[in-house]
Protein backbone atom coordinates (compact mmCIF):
# COMPACT_ATOMS: atom_id res chain seq x y z
CA UNK A 1 0.00 0.00 0.00
CA UNK A 2 2.70 2.88 1.12
CA UNK A 3 4.88 1.30 -2.34
CA UNK A 4 1.91 2.49 -4.31
CA UNK A 5 0.72 5.60 -2.58
CA UNK A 6 4.00 6.95 -2.86
CA UNK A 7 4.07 6.03 -6.79
CA UNK A 8 0.63 8.03 -7.12
CA UNK A 9 2.79 10.79 -5.28
CA UNK A 10 5.49 10.73 -8.42
CA UNK A 11 2.93 10.55 -10.82
CA UNK A 12 0.59 13.28 -9.31
CA UNK A 13 2.97 15.74 -8.56
CA UNK A 14 6.46 17.32 -10.02
CA UNK A 15 9.58 16.60 -7.93
CA UNK A 16 10.86 16.46 -5.17
CA UNK A 17 8.29 14.97 -3.04
CA UNK A 18 9.46 14.23 0.41
CA UNK A 19 9.05 11.03 2.42
CA UNK A 20 9.54 11.50 6.21
CA UNK A 21 11.65 8.27 6.74
CA UNK A 22 12.20 5.67 3.96
CA UNK A 23 8.57 4.49 2.98
CA UNK A 24 9.66 1.00 3.47
CA UNK A 25 12.71 -0.44 4.84
CA UNK A 26 14.58 -1.23 1.49
CA UNK A 27 17.48 -0.37 0.41
CA UNK A 28 16.66 -1.06 -3.41
CA UNK A 29 13.14 0.21 -2.46
CA UNK A 30 14.31 3.57 -1.45
CA UNK A 31 17.01 4.27 -4.24
CA UNK A 32 14.21 3.62 -6.85
CA UNK A 33 12.13 6.42 -5.38
CA UNK A 34 15.31 8.90 -5.26
CA UNK A 35 16.08 8.00 -8.76
CA UNK A 36 12.77 9.82 -9.99
CA UNK A 37 12.76 12.46 -7.22
CA UNK A 38 11.37 11.66 -4.04
CA UNK A 39 13.67 13.08 -1.20
CA UNK A 40 13.71 10.91 1.83
CA UNK A 41 14.15 13.35 5.73
CA UNK A 42 14.40 12.54 9.38
CA UNK A 43 13.06 15.63 10.48
CA UNK A 44 9.82 16.98 9.10
CA UNK A 45 11.65 21.09 9.33
CA UNK A 46 14.13 19.73 6.51
CA UNK A 47 10.89 20.40 4.12
CA UNK A 48 10.38 23.21 1.53
CA UNK A 49 6.95 25.70 2.73
CA UNK A 50 4.27 23.90 0.74
CA UNK A 51 5.65 20.51 -0.54
CA UNK A 52 4.30 17.37 -1.12
CA UNK A 53 4.67 15.35 1.77
CA UNK A 54 4.54 11.83 2.57
CA UNK A 55 4.76 10.06 5.75
CA UNK A 56 6.09 6.44 6.00
CA UNK A 57 4.41 3.32 6.56
CA UNK A 58 5.83 2.70 10.12
CA UNK A 59 3.43 5.27 11.51
CA UNK A 60 4.79 8.80 12.78
CA UNK A 61 4.34 10.67 16.43
CA UNK A 62 1.48 12.58 16.66
CA UNK A 63 3.86 15.85 16.63
CA UNK A 64 5.26 15.02 13.55
CA UNK A 65 2.23 15.09 11.67
CA UNK A 66 1.11 17.87 12.40
CA UNK A 67 4.12 19.90 11.95
CA UNK A 68 4.33 18.28 8.98
CA UNK A 69 0.04 19.33 8.27
CA UNK A 70 1.59 22.44 9.28
CA UNK A 71 4.15 22.84 7.05
CA UNK A 72 3.51 20.91 3.93
CA UNK A 73 0.65 21.79 1.06
CA UNK A 74 -0.59 18.45 0.65
CA UNK A 75 0.04 15.17 3.41
CA UNK A 76 -0.26 11.52 2.64
CA UNK A 77 0.36 9.54 6.00
CA UNK A 78 1.02 5.70 4.64
CA UNK A 79 1.11 4.42 8.43
CA UNK A 80 0.54 0.43 7.88
CA UNK A 81 -3.21 -0.31 9.80
CA UNK A 82 -1.72 -2.89 11.51
CA UNK A 83 0.88 -0.13 13.24
CA UNK A 84 -2.51 2.03 13.41
CA UNK A 85 -4.22 -0.33 15.54
CA UNK A 86 -0.75 -0.79 17.91
CA UNK A 87 -0.95 3.35 17.98
CA UNK A 88 -4.36 3.04 18.94
CA UNK A 89 -4.19 0.29 21.51
CA UNK A 90 -1.72 2.06 22.82
CA UNK A 91 -4.02 5.44 23.61
CA UNK A 92 -6.26 3.27 24.73
CA UNK A 93 -4.30 1.62 27.58
CA UNK A 94 -2.83 4.84 28.60
CA UNK A 95 -5.70 6.49 29.07
CA UNK A 96 -7.32 3.50 31.48
CA UNK A 97 -4.41 3.89 33.42
CA UNK A 98 -2.03 0.80 32.23
CA UNK A 99 1.56 1.10 32.74
CA UNK A 100 2.75 -0.37 29.06
CA UNK A 101 5.17 -2.55 28.26
CA UNK A 102 6.22 -2.25 24.57
CA UNK A 103 8.26 -4.73 22.67
CA UNK A 104 10.59 -3.13 20.12
CA UNK A 105 13.80 -2.48 19.09
CA UNK A 106 15.46 0.75 20.13
CA UNK A 107 15.64 3.51 17.63
CA UNK A 108 13.57 1.68 14.78
CA UNK A 109 11.00 3.98 13.38
CA UNK A 110 8.02 2.05 13.83
CA UNK A 111 8.80 1.84 17.80
CA UNK A 112 9.52 5.34 17.54
CA UNK A 113 6.52 6.32 16.39
CA UNK A 114 4.51 4.35 18.84
CA UNK A 115 5.80 5.38 21.84
CA UNK A 116 5.43 9.01 21.37
CA UNK A 117 1.90 8.21 21.57
CA UNK A 118 1.79 7.73 25.36
CA UNK A 119 5.40 7.85 26.10
CA UNK A 120 4.92 8.58 30.32
CA UNK A 121 3.21 5.24 30.27
CA UNK A 122 5.54 3.19 28.39
CA UNK A 123 8.51 1.60 28.85
CA UNK A 124 10.32 -0.58 25.93
CA UNK A 125 11.74 -3.20 26.43
CA UNK A 126 13.74 -4.83 24.10
CA UNK A 127 13.33 -9.04 22.61
CA UNK A 128 16.57 -10.23 23.44
CA UNK A 129 16.99 -8.77 27.43
CA UNK A 130 13.05 -9.40 28.08
CA UNK A 131 11.50 -7.61 31.30
CA UNK A 132 14.39 -6.90 33.25
CA UNK A 133 14.08 -4.46 35.87
CA UNK A 134 10.56 -3.53 34.77
CA UNK A 135 8.39 -2.24 37.81
CA UNK A 136 5.02 -0.87 37.54
CA UNK A 137 3.25 1.74 39.85
CA UNK A 138 0.22 -1.09 39.75
CA UNK A 139 1.11 -4.56 39.45
CA UNK A 140 -2.41 -5.18 38.77
CA UNK A 141 -2.38 -2.68 35.88
CA UNK A 142 0.13 -3.62 33.00
CA UNK A 143 -0.46 -4.30 29.23
CA UNK A 144 1.97 -5.76 26.80
CA UNK A 145 2.33 -4.43 23.25
CA UNK A 146 4.64 -5.13 20.75
CA UNK A 147 6.21 -3.84 17.29
CA UNK A 148 4.33 -5.46 14.40
CA UNK A 149 7.68 -7.33 12.52
CA UNK A 150 8.48 -8.99 15.86
CA UNK A 151 10.14 -12.72 15.66
CA UNK A 152 7.17 -14.81 16.91
CA UNK A 153 9.52 -16.66 19.66
CA UNK A 154 10.87 -13.33 21.10
CA UNK A 155 7.60 -12.11 21.23
CA UNK A 156 6.26 -15.08 23.00
CA UNK A 157 9.13 -15.44 25.16
CA UNK A 158 8.63 -12.07 26.67
CA UNK A 159 4.77 -12.70 27.29
CA UNK A 160 5.16 -15.75 29.00
CA UNK A 161 7.55 -13.94 31.27
CA UNK A 162 4.88 -11.14 31.98
CA UNK A 163 2.18 -13.28 31.75
CA UNK A 164 3.74 -14.96 34.94
CA UNK A 165 5.01 -12.10 37.03
CA UNK A 166 1.89 -10.16 36.24
CA UNK A 167 -1.24 -12.33 36.33
CA UNK A 168 -3.55 -9.67 35.12
CA UNK A 169 -1.75 -8.57 32.37
CA UNK A 170 -3.83 -7.11 29.79
CA UNK A 171 -2.89 -7.73 25.98
CA UNK A 172 -4.25 -7.19 21.97
CA UNK A 173 -7.67 -9.44 21.70
CA UNK A 174 -5.76 -9.57 18.51
CA UNK A 175 -1.85 -10.36 18.24
CA UNK A 176 0.44 -7.11 17.09
CA UNK A 177 2.06 -8.76 15.03
CA UNK A 178 2.10 -8.51 11.10
CA UNK A 179 0.02 -11.29 9.20
CA UNK A 180 3.07 -10.71 6.47
CA UNK A 181 5.89 -11.28 9.30
CA UNK A 182 4.03 -14.49 10.70
CA UNK A 183 3.64 -15.97 7.55
CA UNK A 184 7.04 -15.53 6.77
CA UNK A 185 8.63 -17.31 9.91
CA UNK A 186 5.64 -19.78 9.50
CA UNK A 187 7.80 -20.75 6.08
CA UNK A 188 11.46 -20.39 7.39
CA UNK A 189 10.06 -22.88 9.67
CA UNK A 190 8.72 -25.33 7.25
CA UNK A 191 12.33 -24.74 4.83
CA UNK A 192 14.57 -25.45 8.15
CA UNK A 193 13.13 -28.63 7.97
CA UNK A 194 13.95 -29.36 4.57
CA UNK A 195 17.17 -26.76 3.74
CA UNK A 196 21.02 -26.99 4.23
CA UNK A 197 21.31 -22.96 4.25
CA UNK A 198 18.38 -20.49 3.72
CA UNK A 199 19.24 -16.97 2.14
CA UNK A 200 16.50 -13.90 3.00
CA UNK A 201 16.35 -11.32 0.68
CA UNK A 202 16.05 -7.66 2.54
CA UNK A 203 17.65 -4.46 3.68
CA UNK A 204 20.06 -4.32 7.09
CA UNK A 205 17.53 -2.00 9.23
CA UNK A 206 14.45 -3.92 7.95
CA UNK A 207 13.22 -5.31 11.44
CA UNK A 208 11.15 -8.46 9.97
CA UNK A 209 13.87 -9.60 7.80
CA UNK A 210 16.30 -9.61 10.58
CA UNK A 211 13.58 -11.82 12.33
CA UNK A 212 13.40 -14.25 9.55
CA UNK A 213 17.31 -15.20 9.87
CA UNK A 214 16.93 -15.21 13.65
CA UNK A 215 14.24 -17.35 13.04
CA UNK A 216 16.29 -19.77 10.88
CA UNK A 217 19.10 -19.64 13.41
CA UNK A 218 17.08 -20.33 16.11
CA UNK A 219 16.34 -23.89 14.70
CA UNK A 220 19.98 -24.58 14.07
CA UNK A 221 20.03 -23.69 10.25
CA UNK A 222 22.50 -21.31 8.54
CA UNK A 223 21.05 -18.21 7.30
CA UNK A 224 22.48 -15.14 6.14
CA UNK A 225 20.90 -11.74 5.10
CA UNK A 226 21.78 -10.32 1.90
CA UNK A 227 20.00 -7.12 -0.37
CA UNK A 228 20.77 -8.70 -3.64
CA UNK A 229 22.27 -11.11 -5.53
CA UNK A 230 25.64 -10.28 -5.67
CA UNK A 231 26.32 -10.57 -1.87
CA UNK A 232 26.15 -13.91 -1.70
CA UNK A 233 29.70 -15.80 -0.87
CA UNK A 234 30.71 -18.59 -3.14
CA UNK A 235 31.72 -20.61 0.43
CA UNK A 236 27.93 -20.64 1.82
CA UNK A 237 27.07 -22.64 -1.39
CA UNK A 238 29.64 -24.79 -0.44
CA UNK A 239 28.58 -28.34 0.71
CA UNK A 240 25.08 -27.80 0.15
CA UNK A 241 22.51 -29.97 -1.18
CA UNK A 242 19.20 -27.97 -1.02
CA UNK A 243 18.87 -23.71 -0.86
CA UNK A 244 16.14 -22.58 1.22
CA UNK A 245 15.28 -18.39 -0.38
CA UNK A 246 12.69 -15.94 1.33
CA UNK A 247 12.39 -12.48 1.47
CA UNK A 248 11.52 -9.40 3.86
CA UNK A 249 7.81 -7.71 3.20
CA UNK A 250 8.96 -5.32 1.03
CA UNK A 251 11.96 -6.94 -0.98
CA UNK A 252 10.54 -6.42 -4.65
CA UNK A 253 10.10 -9.47 -6.25
CA UNK A 254 12.99 -9.17 -8.81
CA UNK A 255 15.45 -9.35 -6.17
CA UNK A 256 14.52 -12.64 -5.33
CA UNK A 257 14.08 -14.11 -8.56
CA UNK A 258 18.01 -12.85 -9.05
CA UNK A 259 19.32 -15.01 -5.97
CA UNK A 260 17.22 -18.08 -7.83
CA UNK A 261 19.26 -16.99 -10.91
CA UNK A 262 22.73 -16.89 -9.57
CA UNK A 263 22.74 -19.70 -7.38
CA UNK A 264 21.07 -22.01 -10.19
CA UNK A 265 20.09 -24.67 -9.44
CA UNK A 266 20.57 -28.36 -10.54
CA UNK A 267 17.20 -29.37 -10.07
CA UNK A 268 15.43 -25.64 -10.72
CA UNK A 269 13.53 -24.59 -7.60
CA UNK A 270 10.16 -25.79 -5.78
CA UNK A 271 7.46 -22.76 -4.40
CA UNK A 272 6.62 -23.67 -0.74
CA UNK A 273 3.64 -22.29 0.25
CA UNK A 274 2.50 -22.16 4.22
CA UNK A 275 -0.54 -20.18 4.05
CA UNK A 276 -3.15 -17.77 1.70
CA UNK A 277 -2.94 -14.24 2.22
CA UNK A 278 -5.99 -12.11 0.79
CA UNK A 279 -5.46 -9.22 2.90
CA UNK A 280 -6.23 -5.90 1.15
CA UNK A 281 -5.18 -2.07 2.41
CA UNK A 282 -6.72 0.18 0.29
CA UNK A 283 -4.64 3.12 -0.67
CA UNK A 284 -4.78 6.28 2.05
CA UNK A 285 -8.06 8.28 2.90
CA UNK A 286 -6.13 11.50 1.59
CA UNK A 287 -4.88 10.06 -1.35
CA UNK A 288 -7.75 8.63 -2.94
CA UNK A 289 -9.98 11.96 -2.35
CA UNK A 290 -7.37 14.03 -3.89
CA UNK A 291 -7.24 11.87 -6.77
CA UNK A 292 -10.77 11.20 -6.74
CA UNK A 293 -10.81 15.22 -7.09
CA UNK A 294 -8.48 15.38 -10.01
CA UNK A 295 -9.87 12.49 -12.03
CA UNK A 296 -13.10 14.45 -11.67
CA UNK A 297 -11.35 17.56 -12.56
CA UNK A 298 -10.13 15.91 -15.44
CA UNK A 299 -13.58 14.38 -16.82
CA UNK A 300 -14.75 17.73 -16.64
CA UNK A 301 -12.77 19.72 -18.37
CA UNK A 302 -12.72 17.01 -21.54
CA UNK A 303 -16.71 16.37 -21.07
CA UNK A 304 -16.31 13.55 -20.11
CA UNK A 305 -18.24 10.48 -19.05
CA UNK A 306 -17.44 9.53 -15.21
CA UNK A 307 -15.11 5.91 -15.41
CA UNK A 308 -17.52 5.13 -13.02
CA UNK A 309 -17.32 4.64 -9.18
CA UNK A 310 -13.51 5.11 -7.90
CA UNK A 311 -12.17 5.86 -11.50
CA UNK A 312 -8.32 5.50 -11.69
CA UNK A 313 -8.42 4.15 -8.15
CA UNK A 314 -10.81 1.03 -9.15
CA UNK A 315 -8.21 -1.35 -9.68
CA UNK A 316 -6.49 -0.94 -6.56
CA UNK A 317 -7.04 -4.59 -5.44
CA UNK A 318 -5.27 -5.47 -9.25
CA UNK A 319 -1.94 -4.08 -8.95
CA UNK A 320 1.00 -5.12 -6.57
CA UNK A 321 3.77 -3.16 -5.15
CA UNK A 322 6.09 -4.93 -7.68
CA UNK A 323 4.01 -3.23 -10.54
CA UNK A 324 3.65 0.05 -8.74
CA UNK A 325 7.53 -0.30 -8.74
CA UNK A 326 7.66 -0.75 -12.70
CA UNK A 327 6.34 2.38 -13.67
CA UNK A 328 9.02 4.30 -11.98
CA UNK A 329 10.91 3.26 -15.07
CA UNK A 330 8.26 4.85 -17.65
Amino acid sequence: MAIKALTWMVRIFEPPIYCYHEIVHNEWVVRAFEKVGVVFVDDIASVPESAPVMLSAHGSAPEVVEAAKERAAVVIDAVCPLVTKVHHEVKQMAKRGFDIIYVGHTGHDEAVGTIAEAPDAITLVEPETGLGGFSPADPEKVALLAQTTLGTFEWQSVLDDAASRFPTLQTSRKSDLCYATTNRQSAVRRLSELCDLILVVGSENSSNTQALVRVARELGRAAHRIDSASEIDASWLEGVSVVGLTAGASAPDHLVQEVIDRVDPTLGFELLSVTEEGEYFPLPPQLRSFVGTLQALVEASLTARPSGEGGWLERDREWTASDALALLDE
